[in-house]
């Protein structure tokens, strides 16, 4: 998502895999040299990169307590200058969703799999928290998943289910608003599985990703089948904050699916998406659905944001692989965040 309230200036990076592959592209948004480069190695299921107003990285790391154990879920903090990963904050509320509003503090979406399963704010300057959103019509969300601001300081949010232990409390798998009085709106029901979003530079569109098929309750024996396939949607966002669905933009493959986006300064679309090798990566589209780029990493690229300041031509891309078993499982070496120089803004 474009994770910064004001349609500021803003280039893009992004990184990936071992830092020796090159990015697959013949348009001007990548120059023909651009290297993926690894800036951290490690992590369980790493989400959603959000830069900081100091170009501070701060990113998601969520075990999934089926084949991890009982870990508690952690934000890092990657700073550019020292090139120095830190956990920021552990628990962490199985935080999934981060992002920064215009006063500069962090905005999460906290999960299920004995998370918080609400929206919080963390003042920076003091690292006082406190709780955004956390019910629906007296619920609790199902685990929220994404979320964005608009430019007059409204909370977009998805709220799927994934992976959890909890029962499902709310009916749908929604697409909410807060607005700056802590009211909470659902929006949109008629997705699947919401997942990414962002809003458009010009504030007239929200881009949600729809994973398609995936089992949303691990307690559901036999696991869920059929399904949507996983796509990119746009909705009109009017004056008041409500949606009105336009189209499908883009409709991925089966077996690959999208999951975390952003958009640049243009308008361009930019997804991170997982699959069978060679679909996983970030997809690059034009606000029509037109393809643009392609820029391939060895696992799923799981979410991305744009740089700040001297690095604001810089793509930040989480990747991770999917966990596999129902046992102990160990996160390979290719897990981590990576950024790569981009020519476009």
């Amino acid at each position: 998502m474009w994770k910064r309230i004001l349609p500021a200036l803003v280039l893009l990076f992004l990184v990936l895999n071992v830092g020796t592959l090159l990015a697959q592209n013949s348009l001007p948004i990548v120059e023909s040299e651009a290297k993926f480069e690894q800036v951290f190695s490690g992590g369980f299921w790493l989400e959603s990169p959000a830069v900081a107003p100091d170009g501070s990285v701060y990113f998601s790391d969520i075990p999934h307590t089926s084949v991890s154990g009982m870990q508690a879920g952690r934000i890092w903090r990657y700073d550019p200058r020292t090139g120095v990963t830190t956990i920021f904050r552990s628990p962490s509320g199985m935080a999934n969703g981060i992002v920064f509003d215009a006063r500069g503090d962090m905005i999460v979406a906290e999960g299920a799999d004995f998370g918080g399963r609400r929206i919080t704010h963390t003042e920076m300057s003091t690292g006082k928290s406190h709780t955004v959103a956390a019910l629906y019509k007296g619920n609790r969300f199902n685990a929220p998943n994404d979320l964005t601001i608009d430019a007059r300081g409204r909370i977009y949010f998805t709220d799927p289910r994934y992976t959890g232990h909890e029962p499902i409390e709310q009916p749908v798998m929604g697409i909410y608003r807060i607005d700056p009085d802590g009211s909470v709106h659902l929006l949109a029901a008629n997705l699947w599985q919401p997942n990414g979003l962002a809003v458009s530079p010009d504030q007239k569109t929200l881009y949600v990703v729809e994973v398609g098929t995936y089992n949303t309750n691990i307690l559901e024996k036999p696991p869920v089948v059929g399904g949507p396939p996983s796509a990119v949607h746009a909705y009109d966002l009017l004056d008041d904050g409500s949606l009105r669905y336009r189209s499908m933009v883009v409709t991925f493959p089966t077996g690959t699916w999208g999951d975390g986006m952003t958009v640049d300064r243009e308008g361009n679309i930019y997804v991170g998406v997982g699959g069978p090798p060679g679909n996983n990566g970030v997809h690059i589209y034009t606000p029509s659905g037109q393809g643009l780029a392609f820029l391939a990493t060895e696992e799923t690229a799981v979410n991305l944001d744009f740089g700040r300041g001297a690095d604001a031509n810089f793509l930040y891309v989480v990747c991770a692989r999917f966990p596999s078993g129902s046992g102990p499982w160990t996160p390979p070496s290719s897990n981590g965040l990576y950024r790569i120089r981009l020519r476009t803004e």
